[in-house]
């Protein structure tokens, strides 16, 4: 915890007011791991899953107000390229993120660059829709991109291995695109009872017994998709074998630096005809629709929060946040 000076913006920035921040498995690597550019000479401020009211806007601010409730999506591109022309500003070789590249919400207030408010980063929210619920559009809208680059059809089997915090979001979207069963696996059997008090529906397997269960469930013949969603090579070479003809593999989950050279049996790609895909992150076309979706009631937000901490007990909120007992803990201002 340290004490800094409210920031000041320029004229074609957004002073936003936080009032509900995530801690996300991307903070917590960076907390333990650290991140480059950042130390003692060099801090930053954590925390891309954002929401608040505006304070100030620069003079040159159009579209938005001081007072409005709003969300931020934090992934800024450079704008020119040809990713952020087609509108996929997360995916721009000079990529910023806020709370990564750029100081993020874990403070009582963050200056919204620019750039973020030029290109829509700044999504206003519904009277509906709570700021702890808006804290969780960031990572429902990966989940949402990861569909979208490996669409789930109408009945399909669906197998989700990893029943983190994107893994449950990923089995509720699975359910909502029109999976006819979702497996959800995981090793630690705390993970899978929080998902079942979430949705009774999906079908919960024990992750070390996949290569025995997967086959007894779908009478040989696989799943249609699977989806990765932890930091396990071994998962991905689970996935292939266990993917039935014609299937689809999102690989979700990113690997450490030290483990990313995964040996996979192609020839069960090949002769199963799988499409193997990935996906990372989120646009902010993205961020908008799953706005809509958290609006809606399509998915309860409220259900996924298990934590609410001041930003004061930030110590005790990473705790718990690493701890994996709970889903989505959040640093709450108010």
């Amino acid at each position: 915890m340290a004490e800094i000076p409210k920031p000041s913006v320029s004229d074609g920035e957004i002073l936003l007011q936080v009032k509900s921040a995530g801690i996300c498995g991307t903070d917590l690597r960076m907390i333990r791991n650290g991140y480059a550019g950042i130390g003692p000479d060099s801090p930053r401020t954590l925390g891309h899953e954002i929401s608040g009211v505006i304070a100030e806007v620069g003079r040159s601010v159009r579209g938005y107000e001081a007072g409005m409730r709003v969300a931020v999506a934090p992934n800024i591109g450079c704008g020119i390229c040809d990713l952020c022309v087609q509108g996929d500003q997360h995916l721009c070789p000079d990529y910023r993120a806020l709370g990564v590249q750029l100081d993020g919400g874990f403070a009582e207030y963050v200056v919204i660059p620019e750039a973020a408010v030029r290109f829509g980063n700044v999504a206003p929210l519904p009277d509906r829709v709570t700021f702890d619920q808006a804290a969780l559009i960031e990572p429902l809208s990966c989940v949402y991109n990861g569909i979208l680059q490996c669409p789930i059809r109408l009945g399909d089997d669906v197998l989700v291995i990893g029943a983190g915090t994107i893994g449950i979001m990923y089995a509720l979207l699975a359910k909502r695109a029109g999976a006819g069963r979702v497996f959800l696996a995981n090793r630690s059997a705390k993970r899978l009872e929080l998902a079942r008090g979430i949705d009774d529906s999906l079908i919960l397997l024990e992750a070390s017994k996949l290569k025995e269960s997967i086959p007894e469930l779908t009478a040989g013949r696989g799943v249609d998709v699977c989806v990765t969603a932890n930091p396990s090579p071994e998962s991905q070479r689970t996935a292939v074998e266990l993917t039935a003809m014609n299937g689809r593999i999102n690989f979700f989950g990113g690997l450490p630096k030290t483990e990313e050279n995964v040996e996979v049996n192609t020839n069960l790609i090949h002769y199963k005809q799988i499409v193997a895909t990935g996906s990372t992150k989120a646009n902010n076309r993205h961020f908008r629709k799953t706005l809509q979706f958290i609006a809606n009631g399509i998915v309860d937000a409220d259900r996924l929060i298990t934590g609410r901490y001041a930003v004061a007990d930030m110590e005790q909120a990473v705790a718990e946040a690493m701890s994996s007992e709970g889903i989505k803990t959040l640093i709450a201002f108010r």
